[in-house]
């Protein structure tokens, strides 16, 4: 033997294999139900550093005891990287535990990273204690003795355990009746009068809070609370006249304003409990004047003398509201009574000092300010706001004007001011009964001039004042014309007659065109004589005819009645031809422009072209929507367009030169907008060009999400989007009991095709929770049937690849790892998971030795292995009688030197060996030993190690 046999790295000594000579299954055997049992090297030094079998290492004698939870763990949990430094710190092995602990959360609290600070090695971390609880929370007094019971305040949860006193106790505070905490109001800190030992005694500042009781003149004189609360529900209640009693307290008061026997009023005056310390009201933000010199302390202090309040309306709402004499409340007045009022007696005197708010005052008015009666007449609820409240009868009596019978608006403002005897007054409505304007604005304020101091009977028509104008007119004489005597017919107001009009000119000759805008110039056809001015064209443009050039109307023979062509409007434009077919048909966007001659003609009337191009060369060498020159499109129009106006509809006759129109797209032939929608450059010409809407807008199934082609032909036709076809396989194989199905969507998709499920449980979950045999989900098999199952009709075959979930197939049983039916016998349900559940009868049967006499464990694994019955191992030391350790090792050869029945391992003989020659001998060894006796039953039943 040599180093290297053991020492496999000549570069490090350190390194030592153990395994190269102790190999599996041999040593898996041999150490069958070793807690902690680990084949490695490290571990094999670590249980037998002495290399003996018998030399096993106990963990107990280390640093490191292993106790509770510990005594189940794995060596290769905690020795992860050897034997040698292996922390025994809680944290190095319980981080994640830590960090991941959420009732409470250590990390947030602080908690020590030394686990054992609270918890000891039981298993779940339970019991568990905090030694430091105090620096989270003092546990004193009443709470020291539940200071092991974590429940009772925690309730299981360790985050949001309230750290104030009303957080835990706020129901005793909301029960306490005596005295009753609520109503009273006290503080919710309960540490401001209980301490934490109990809640009694209890400390309360009476004094300072509310009444001296244990100093001043009350200080002995009471025993208990109800001497004074006599009601123990409502400590806000109390008597004074308890001990203070009548007709004694009346005599002591006689004289005192405002006396009256009441508690609440006893301790309004004598707030400290003395008679000399008499309240005085005036040292007060509230000092008593006026009529409430005269009023009782409980006429105010309604509710007891505390937060009685100093406003006027608290107490005198309900005067204010009452008031009818003004109605304070529909006049919208201040409740704040003195601005308007002092605390004198029935409210009076009174002032508005704000009367403007309501009406101002000024003129005549402000003389009458101080004398509310000469207008209110002692209402003041209905005294009028408008002037013919009070002045109807000054409007009533007026006689020049009589402004009752001219109807005049009754809203006197409107022409008067309020000074005295109504003067200066202005009229703005004159124009309501006769217009102002013209010469007649300029006498506007100098009323004289045409009322001449008589305001009823001044005529309002024209001739009432200028007939005489009339009568002395003589170019053109009215008289003689006839001309009505209503001036306004042709005159306005303006001075001197002049502009005049003749609005019924039209009788004599209409006026139309440029004849209208020398309607008002007369002068222009009179030339200041009214008499024998022609009316046919020719008589005023004959000059007009003869001179015409372009074209020449003379030569051309035209009819001197320019009417024919012509308009009254002015440079004789626009002018039409009614013979203008004759020379060229004017039709579609031409009719717009058949009274424009210019628009073809551009002045010239010779020469002008006959053919499209001849006019419209330039919007066809100008076009771009579509570019007719780069398209090489003919340059006669009429092959596409009509003389509609801008050039629509338009046909295209050779468009498949361009673009084939087929399937759908021949019912769009003639409606260009659908494709090109106004641009005839940039139309696309593939299927996602025009159809990406489609495609992006597509959500059954979604064209987007799917990322199917964009190259619309590859799936569909151009005649209709349905039918269309699908290479399903780029998306999802179908392969097996799907191929049979590859034609009929429906069956999957149901007519969506946006969420059809990818997966097997997808659509068939009702098989997989129908599954009995075995029953998938009382297993807790997976959702994804591939693990097990192809796309294979009827599921099967099928395979079962993490069977060692359930059962580990190692072994003689890997060996028929794919024969499912040789343990299950084709039910998967209730298949046994015990050596025995499958191997009773070769138990039963097996003889040598006899298992059932000997009553050996049906545990099969207590002594095989799975790999094969033989070898097996045999505990007899433990279970039995040590014969390969102690006093009898090495004593015996074969089995049959104890059992002398091969057929029942039951019977066994001590007295073979220990006979001593005769029976005596071992009788006398044994003298005195009670219940002895010659047996070998009884020897084991003394000595079960065979010790003596």
């Amino acid at each position: 033997m040599q180093c290297s046999d053991c020492h496999i790295n000549p570069g490090n000594i350190k390194e030592v294999s153990c395994v190269v000579c102790h190999t599996n299954p041999d040593t898996d055997n041999q150490h069958t139900g070793v807690n902690g049992y680990w084949y490695q090297d490290q571990a094999c030094l670590a249980c037998h550093p002495k290399g003996d079998k018998q030399d096993r290492f106990d963990h107990n004698t280390t640093a490191f005891p292993l106790t509770n939870a510990h005594i189940q763990v794995e060596c290769k949990n905690c020795h992860q990287s050897g034997f040698k430094g292996t922390p025994t710190y809680c944290v190095s092995c319980h981080t994640n535990d830590f960090d991941g602990s959420v009732n409470p959360n250590h990390k947030n609290l602080g908690l020590s990273l030394d686990c054992a600070s609270c918890h000891t090695t039981a298993p779940d971390w339970k019991p568990a204690k905090l030694d430091n609880h105090n620096q989270y929370y003092q546990l004193s007094g009443a709470h020291t003795a539940i200071a092991m019971d974590c429940a009772a305040c925690h309730h299981g949860d360790y985050n949001n355990t309230p750290d104030n006193c009303a957080g835990c106790h706020l129901d005793d505070y909301n029960k306490t009746i005596d005295p009753n905490h609520k109503i009273l109001q006290f503080s919710t800190d309960c540490a401001s009068c209980h301490t934490e030992n109990s809640w009694k005694p209890a400390t309360f500042d009476h004094d300072g809070a509310y009444f001296p009781i244990y100093i001043g003149k009350h200080k002995g004189l009471w025993n208990e609370c109800k001497d004074c609360h006599e009601n123990p529900g409502n400590f806000k209640e109390f008597t004074c006249t308890g001990c203070h009693i009548n007709p004694e307290t009346d005599n002591q008061h006689t004289g005192v304003g405002g006396y009256f026997y009441n508690s609440q009023a006893c301790f309004g005056c004598h707030p400290n409990g003395d008679k000399n310390d008499m309240f005085d009201h005036n040292a007060t933000n509230f000092p008593l004047t006026g009529a409430h010199l005269q009023v009782d302390c409980k006429s105010c202090h309604t509710s007891g003398f505390k937060g009685t309040p100093t406003n006027c309306e608290s107490c005198h709402l309900t005067d204010f509201n009452g008031s009818n004499n003004p109605n304070h409340v529909s006049l919208g007045l201040s409740t704040d009574c003195i601005m308007c009022h002092t605390t004198a007696p029935d409210w009076k005197p009174a002032k508005l000092d704000n009367h403007d708010q309501y009406y101002a005052l000024t003129g005549a008015h402000i003389s009458i300010k101080s004398d509310c009666a000469a207008c209110h007449n002692g209402n003041y609820n209905n005294t009028p706001t408008d002037c013919e409240g009070c002045h109807m009868n000054d409007y009533n009596q007026t006689q020049n004007p009589k402004h009752l019978d001219l109807a005049f608006p009754k809203d006197c403002k409107m022409c008067h001011t309020t000074n005295p005897d109504w003067k200066p007054a202005l009229f703005p409505i004159h124009d309501n009964y006769y217009v102002l304007t013209g010469a007649h604005l300029q006498i506007a304020s100098d009323c004289a001039a045409c009322h001449k101091g008589n305001y009823n009977n001044t005529p309002n028509t024209c001739e009432g004042c200028h007939i005489n104008d009339y009568n002395q007119s003589g170019n053109p004489n009215h008289i003689n014309l006839g001309l009505p005597t209503d001036c306004a017919m042709c005159h306005t107001t303006q001075s001197g007659w002049a502009p005049a009009q003749m609005p019924n000119h039209d009788a004599y000759y209409p006026l139309t065109g440029a004849h209208l805008t020398i309607a008002t110039n007369c002068a222009a056809c009179h030339n200041g004589n009214y008499n024998n001015t022609p009316n046919t064209c020719q008589g005023c443009h004959l000059n007009d005819y003869n001179q015409s050039g372009n074209p020449n109307h003379v030569t051309l023979g035209f009819l001197t009645d320019c009417a024919l062509c012509h308009t009254t409007q002015a440079g004789w434009a626009p002018a039409q031809m009614p013979t203008h077919d004759t020379y060229y048909p004017l039709t579609g966007a031409h009719i717009q422009i058949a009274s424009d001659c210019a628009a073809c003609h551009n002045g010239n009337y010779n020469n002008t072209p006959n053919n499209c191009k001849g006019c419209h060369l330039t919007d066809y060498n100008t076009s771009t929507n579509p570019n007719h020159q780069n398209l090489g499109l003919p340059t006669d129009c009429a092959q596409c367009h009509t003389t509609n106006p801008g050039w629509e509809p338009a046909l295209f006759p050779n468009h498949n030169n361009f673009y084939p129109l087929n399937g759908a797209h021949a019912q769009i032939a003639n409606d260009c907008a659908i494709c090109h929608n106004g641009n005839y450059n940039n139309t696309p010409n593939t299927c996602a060009g025009c159809h990406i809407d489609n495609y992006n807008q597509t959500s059954n199934p979604d064209h987007q999400s799917q990322q199917f082609p964009m190259d619309c032909a590859s799936c569909h036709t151009e005649t209709a989007w349905i039918p269309s076809t699908f290479n399903h396989n780029n998306y999802y194989p179908l392969t097996g009991a799907h191929a049979s199905i590859a034609d009929n969507c429906i069956i999957c998709h149901n007519g969506n095709y946006s969420n059809t499920p990818n997966t097997c449980n997808g659509c068939h979950l009702t098989d997989y929770n129908q599954a009995t045999n075995p029953n998938h989900n009382n297993l807790g098999f997976s959702h994804t049937c591939e693990l097990c199952h192809t796309t294979a009709p009827g599921w099967a075959p099928a395979s079962m690849p993490n069977h060692n979930n359930y059962w580990p197939l190692l072994g003689a049983h890997l060996s028929i790892a794919n024969d499912c039916a040789a343990c299950h016998n084709g039910n998967y349900n209730n298949t046994p998971t015990t050596c025995v559940g499958c191997h009773l009868d070769d138990y039963n049967q097996t003889t040598n030795p006899d298992h059932q006499t000997a009553q050996f464990p049906t545990d099969c694994s207590t002594c095989h292995t799975v790999n094969a019955w033989i070898p097996s191992t045999f505990n007899h030391d433990v279970l039995y009688f040590p014969i390969y350790s102690g006093k009898h090792k090495d004593e015996w050869n074969v089995c049959a030197d104890c059992h002398t029945n091969s057929s029942n391992y039951n019977i066994f003989s001590c007295i073979l060996c220990h006979e001593h020659n005769n029976k005596n001998e071992v009788d006398n060894q044994h003298n005195g030993v009670s219940g002895y006796s010659y047996n070998s039953n009884a020897c084991y039943s003394c000595h079960p190690k065979g010790k003596k």
